[in-house]
């Protein structure tokens, strides 16, 4: 349900009054719970220590205040610099949702983050051919009093914004994912609400209409976290649609978790949720530009990859002479097989038997290792049958057994999969070849969110992402 306030329909409730929707934005609520507007505070911040490091640097070189055309004259060299900062720093993860975890490795990644911004700088500054854009002499100094603001604004100025005034909020439904958003929002100060005990659908009289109602006003609570799709808080929802008038401010459970954990939760999902978020029909204009950006992408990758192919062929061949490449059947979109085509990095075509131990080539762990086993894939991009991002498309015989056990498995498949996915950047723990229902769940939450949510900013973030991960950490 998209509303952040309960539908009642006159045949199933006895409340006389009807509620106008419109009168709420549902985004510009959920931000009193989830901080949305936290990137762009963190960005300003980021921008504002940037410019005063620059001032600073001017000022320590002269020891004097500099002009504005002289600062003027270094920005013309520095703007460049700063566009891909912000890049490193989107990338790193520094403008998204900071849990407690992260924040317990926020020095940590700022310390990477400045180090890479300055092996960058003095990469441009230094070898650039335009000697016009080299204020040498200033980027030392600029790259010690950058660092030390960013770490100043970060780690000390950011915490002092945070809200001293917490709410009292308080869930009504069931499930994990209720002690997910507790948890989520109780042990991390930059949330404006402190969750009071739940209200659990699994004890009837705990969640009765007009004990609901009482508890939530005699304890002062302002924000109500429900399950309005639950049918068995059907009886409740007279009672509650009362509190309105006390100014209390109900949201719906799925959509507070999404926002918060960028999944949607799959313990919550009915037919009604998957019918209106879920469709099979392409978002033409989208899928036009994601189609032209697929071709005008891979295409130059693909020509510039066959400069490794003579390479890799030689390594595989002087290791076991055996084939060159593998295909493996897949499941594509609308339940259709491919076949992707890959280097070979095993012993044997894991595609036929993915049960059995399959044993990698030493020149296979290589190709994992640098991920150019996939490069042959940019020739499914070229034929359409899959994208450079959305779903990683599975073997046919996991999805024949998720399909059984998983509710809403299939409808993965209502879009084009890709080389690389929401799910690949979001969950390290995803399953691979083998058979996995949990895990396969998790990732299950991640592709749904995409598939909602898929834009063109989405998939250029997917895209960073996904260049940060091929060079930070080996593949398997």
């Amino acid at each position: 349900m998209n509303s952040t306030l309960a539908y009642f329909d006159k045949s199933t409730t006895s409340c006389p009054c009807n509620f106008a929707f419109g009168e709420y934005d549902v985004a510009q609520t959920l931000m009193t719970i989830t901080g949305k507007k936290e990137p762009l505070f963190l960005f300003l911040g980021d921008a504002f220590s940037f410019f005063l490091a620059l001032w600073i640097t001017l000022f320590l070189r002269r020891l004097e205040e500099p002009s504005g055309s002289y600062i003027l004259l270094h920005l013309s060299s520095f703007y460049f610099l700063f566009v891909v900062w912000f890049v490193v720093f989107f990338v790193a993860g520094l403008y998204e949702n900071h849990t407690l975890l992260f924040r317990k490795k926020l020095p940590n990644t700022l310390f990477r983050v400045q180090a890479t911004n300055i092996l960058i700088a003095v990469f441009f500054f230094y070898f650039s051919p335009f000697e016009e854009i080299a204020p040498k002499t200033n980027l030392i100094l600029y790259s010690v009093v950058s660092s030390l603001l960013i770490f100043f604004w970060r780690l000390f100025l950011v915490p002092l914004f945070e809200p001293v005034k917490k709410e009292k909020a308080i869930i009504i439904g069931s499930g994990k994912e209720l002690s997910e958003i507790e948890a989520e929002v109780n042990h991390n100060s930059r949330y404006p609400l402190r969750f009071i005990p739940s209200i659990h659908t699994d004890s009837p009289r705990e969640h009765a209409g007009e004990a609901v109602a009482k508890r939530i006003l005699e304890e002062g609570v302002s924000v109500v976290v429900i399950d309005f799709d639950n049918p068995e808080l059907t009886p409740a929802l007279t009672s509650l649609y009362r509190l309105m008038f006390s100014h209390v401010r109900f949201f719906d459970m799925s959509r507070v978790y999404e926002e918060l954990f960028d999944r949607v939760p799959l313990s919550l999902l009915r037919e009604g949720w998957i019918l209106q978020n879920i469709s099979a029909f392409p978002r033409r204009g989208y899928s036009f530009l994601k189609r032209v950006m697929d071709i005008a992408i891979a295409l130059p990758l693909f020509l510039i990859s066959f400069i490794l192919y003579p390479f890799v062929f030689l390594a595989i061949v002087i290791e076991d002479g055996k084939n060159f490449f593998i295909f493996q059947e897949r499941i594509g979109q609308k339940n259709k097989h491919i076949r992707l085509i890959k280097f070979r990095t095993m012993s044997f075509d894991d595609s036929k038997n993915p049960t059995t131990q399959n044993i990698i080539t030493r020149v296979g762990k290589i190709l994992r290792m640098t991920r150019i086993d996939e490069l042959p894939q940019l020739w499914n991009v070229l034929l359409g049958e899959i994208s450079l991002i959305g779903p990683r498309p599975e073997l046919p015989n996991l999805v024949s057994e998720y399909e059984r056990v998983i509710p809403y498995y299939s409808m993965r498949h209502t879009i084009k999969p890709g080389l690389s996915g929401w799910a690949q950047i979001r969950d390290a723990d995803a399953p691979r070849r083998f058979s996995d229902i949990e895990k396969t769940k998790n990732k299950l939450s991640y592709d749904l969110y995409y598939i909602k949510n898929r834009s063109l900013m989405l998939d250029l973030k997917i895209a960073l992402k996904t260049i940060k991960t091929l060079l930070s950490r080996s593949g398997a």
